[in-house]
């Protein structure tokens, strides 16, 4: 069983930055694809960006252009998105997932953002 605890959330002013974090627990961690993705309110979940073991990146970039970065310690157990340039837009509740077919999820973290 693996589970996901994302932290790193709050309040940021437009234009800000928030780096999220997502600690793992298992052992079989590393063999695991990570992935971020969002809600906001009234809106489907939408896929952010995955990263596999060997650390390659899929970024969905009609959505953060550029301004988002997931990245993975393995030795920590522990996947990131920094977020950069933040818009009012990117408030939703974040949340990790990780496996196949993303079999794992986190409970999420709320990031607002203030025009």
């Amino acid at each position: 069983q693996v589970q996901l605890v994302e932290s790193g959330g709050g309040l940021v002013q437009a234009g800000g930055s928030l780096r999220l974090s997502c600690a793992a627990s298992g052992r079989t961690f590393p063999s695991y694809i990570m992935g971020w993705f969002r809600q906001a309110p009234g809106k489907q979940r939408e896929f952010i960006a995955s990263i596999t073991w060997s650390g390659d990146t899929q970024h969905n970039v009609d959505s953060v252009k550029g301004r988002f970065t997931i990245s993975r310690d393995n030795a920590k157990s522990t996947v990131y998105l920094q977020m950069n340039s933040l818009k009012p837009e990117d408030t939703a509740v974040y949340y990790c997932a990780g496996g196949n077919d993303w079999r794992y999820w986190g409970q999420g973290t709320q990031v607002t953002v203030s025009s």
